[in-house]
């Protein structure tokens, strides 16, 4: 027999063929059962993000929740604990206790306005088509603009002599001269449309987002099931847009009660401090030099964004499960 002849006596003492694979070799676990080993992730990596919110964050709040109780300012050289005198002082000013009703009056506006033109201007450029591509990009830049900037800019177009009215007077055939930031009545009204149009590019971002995770099948139905626009956007839209709104509202409450940019470069807080909101008083405090006054006053603030901000919230995210 060659010795490339196979004969049973080869076989022997090896495993037998049982016609099926052989099982791969168990995965090694750990010790504390059956989870698989993990990459560790560096603590180390943590540390510029923590170095910078104690240093930027944590660090001013303590120093300015301390300042609160003291008698700082640029008319003394020392500093002395006052306990709440501070406190008692500022909830007794009617100055400040309008510009925090004028504060919230601003916010609810604004947050009225930037979500209405946000989810209007989502549901027109909802088909993804290349002239909607193009203007989704155009609303979207106020956005990236400087606060400032767009104060300045509208300052320029609603002077008597601005553009607005210069357009107004080619349109009408008469000579229209109306001060759209003098009048004690509606400027405050002005200020938050500004406000809400420099910001609506972020909601109509946001409720496209929404608007793109409906499913397409859902929407099929409903127009099969003869259900007209209005139908489909109260009865289905709608809800599947509830986490937007409750993103929305949330972001514009806090972001018009922390105003300041826009009202300080159009109007300053007049005519007449019909526009002063609580940071514009804030900030002529602390220019007075009376800056215990004004950390007290910031304090008051933080507690009042809260108070209008986590009901509201938790409001929503009920409203959110029950859709």
């Amino acid at each position: 027999m060659s010795a490339n002849t196979w004969t049973p006596a080869d076989t022997a003492g090896a495993p037998a063929f049982t016609g099926r694979a052989s099982a791969p070799p168990p995965t090694p676990r750990t010790s504390r059962g059956n989870r698989r080993q993990k990459p560790g992730q560096p603590a180390a990596f943590l540390i510029p993000a923590i170095a910078v919110m104690v240093v930027f964050f944590f660090v001013p709040s303590v120093y300015n929740l301390v300042y609160a109780f003291t008698d700082w300012s640029s008319f003394k050289s020392q500093i002395n604990f006052v306990g709440l005198r501070n406190f008692d002082n500022v909830l007794s000013n009617g100055v400040l206790l309008n510009d925090l009703k004028i504060n919230v009056i601003y916010a609810l506006l604004v947050a009225i306005f930037q979500n209405l033109f946000g989810l209007g201007l989502a549901l027109l450029l909802e088909a993804d088509t290349r002239i909607n591509r193009f203007a989704r990009t155009m609303v979207f830049i106020p956005v990236l603009m400087s606060a400032l900037a767009v104060g300045y800019v509208f300052q320029a177009l609603l002077k008597p002599e601005g553009s607005v009215n210069a357009a107004l007077s080619f349109i009408s055939g008469q000579d229209v001269t109306y001060g759209w930031l003098n009048d004690t009545h509606l400027t405050l009204l002005w200020l938050t449309i500004i406000h809400s149009w420099k910001w609506m590019g972020l909601a109509m971002l946001i409720y496209l987002a929404g608007l793109k995770t409906i499913n397409s099948d859902v929407l099929e139905a409903a127009r099969l099931d003869g259900a007209g626009r209005w139908q489909t956007f109260r009865l289905i839209k709608f809800p599947y847009l509830a986490p937007a709104v409750t993103f929305n509202v949330a972001t514009a409450l806090l972001g018009s009660m922390n105003s300041f940019d826009i009202v300080q470069a159009t109007t300053g807080g007049g005519p007449g401090q019909t526009t002063e909101i609580l940071n514009i008083f804030i900030y002529r405090t602390f220019g007075q030099g009376l800056f215990a006054q004004a950390t007290t006053m910031s304090l008051v603030l933080v507690v009042v964004v809260a108070l209008m901000a986590f009901p509201t919230i938790i409001m929503l995210r009920r409203r959110e499960r029950v859709l």
